[in-house]
């Protein structure tokens, strides 16, 4: 009799909140695995399927060590760097649109949405029609634009400390302007040229090889770990600046690092790709809906990342028969809808964020 009124006790509060912390922590688990599932089934099909089909278990042989030599040179050389380039490229993206999107608490705050991508645009297509930039050169512009554009709509937002409403205001107006410079280069230019540029500006995947994935790897290998250490103070910072402060966050040196940090991954991941666009807009989204209470949910966001550009790139090369689309016109047929969707349901519910 004790022992059943044992098992009907209520729990007590601590007991309670330690179950829902473990129920948290299974569930959080359980997503990020299954999205690692799905990143490796999306590379997978990405390394089986083109002109030349291969079984899945010559693939993962080849990438063990074995495999013959035809399909080595298949696999390693002409479909492994773009796979996994695709798939770093959506990491970066996605985590950077987590980053803006909690820190600001905007859904619309993404740096495709607020100027980022933008200025990266607008310096690769300067240097590339004017001054004749290309290869790693153009890159390293793109990244250079990325952050210059970055910095400058920090400092116009600033007005002792940063408005996440004001902020995004002006990065949607920076944006617009530096889209307006881009529109007149591409006008001024030769049809060729122009051509090209608009191939890039799309967001595209073609061609990539080794020597395009090692930078984009080595950017990554610094920005993804030091994004995920400075986010130890988002929590506070999702709180407001007062509650933050309170708490003994560094308000502004806390948001100034992690609007760097998210920055800087747009930038690499466009100067690698192109402004490949809605990834960091959708990402954080699907994850936040896939771990209500989470929080930011940054690591689901960058695998969600992964597996939209994944899963977009295995379409723009194989929807059309004979033609490779750029990997951007996949992943803005897929956020333009959800952008309409999210401004109709806001102004449904009043909001204007």
């Amino acid at each position: 009799m004790n022992a059943v009124s044992a098992e009907k006790a209520p729990l007590t509060a601590a007991e309670g909140l330690a179950r829902l912390r473990r129920r948290r922590r299974t569930r959080f688990g359980t997503v990020c695995l299954t999205l690692l599932l799905v990143v490796l089934a999306t590379l997978t099909v990405s390394l089986c399927t083109g002109d030349i089909a291969l079984p899945v278990g010559d693939v993962w042989a080849t990438l063990l060590g074995g495999g013959d030599a035809g399909t080595r040179f298949v696999v390693m050389e002409l479909r492994l760097p773009r796979a996994l380039l695709a798939l770093l490229v959506g990491c970066c993206f996605g985590l950077s649109g987590a980053v803006f999107q909690s820190l600001l608490r905007n859904p619309l705050a993404s740096p495709d949405v607020i100027g980022v991508s933008s200025g990266a645009a607008a310096a690769a297509v300067l240097a590339s029609l004017v001054l004749g930039v290309s290869g790693l050169g153009l890159s390293a512009t793109a990244l250079a634009g990325a952050l210059l554009a970055g910095a400058g709509i920090y400092l116009l937002a600033w007005r002792r400390g940063v408005n996440g409403q004001r902020l995004v205001l002006i990065g949607v107006g920076v944006g617009t302007g530096l889209t307006s410079i881009v529109s007149y280069l591409m006008t001024r230019s030769e049809v060729t040229e122009a051509q090209s540029a608009f191939v890039w500006l799309a967001g595209s995947l073609n061609g990539r090889s080794w020597p395009h994935l090692w930078p984009l790897v080595g950017a990554a290998a610094v920005l993804l770990p030091l994004t995920f250490a400075v986010s130890r103070t988002l929590p506070a910072l999702q709180l407001g600046d007062g509650t933050a402060a309170g708490l003994g966050s560094r308000v502004e040196r806390d948001r100034l690092a992690l609007l760097a940090c998210g920055t800087a991954l747009a930038g690499v991941a466009t100067a690698a790709a192109g402004p490949v666009g809605f990834v960091a807009f959708v990402s954080a989204p699907v994850a936040r809906r896939l771990l209500p209470g989470h929080g930011a949910a940054l690591l689901p966001a960058a695998l969600t990342g992964a597996a939209l550009v994944g899963l977009a790139d295995i379409v723009a090369q194989h929807a059309l028969p004979g033609t490779q689309l750029p990997v951007g016109i996949v992943t803005s047929v897929i956020g333009a809808p959800y952008l309409l969707w999210l401004l109709a349901r806001a102004n449904r519910v009043g909001q204007g964020g």
